[in-house]
């Protein structure tokens, strides 16, 4: 089951979460959605409660290969 929230960001509009999948969905004001897996919950945990979460994101997820992405919509 996706957990799915909006957040503060001037990136990032909503954060989804699959914990039993270890999935990360990410959409941004642009209206793209990405997913990303091997994501554990300590890492999402993190992002939802940095002081920037896109700041987070792209320090800790975008572009990490141990991270694959696809785009969803």
């Amino acid at each position: 089951m996706i957990t799915e929230k909006e957040v503060v960001s001037s990136q990032i509009k909503k954060v989804g979460y699959d914990e039993e999948k270890k999935e990360l969905f990410v959409t941004f004001h642009k209206g793209s959605t990405y997913k990303y897996s091997n994501v554990q919950m300590d890492l999402y945990l993190s992002l939802m409660s940095a002081d920037s979460i896109g700041s987070y994101f792209i320090k800790n997820i975008k572009g990490k290969t141990n991270y694959p992405f696809v785009l969803v919509s």
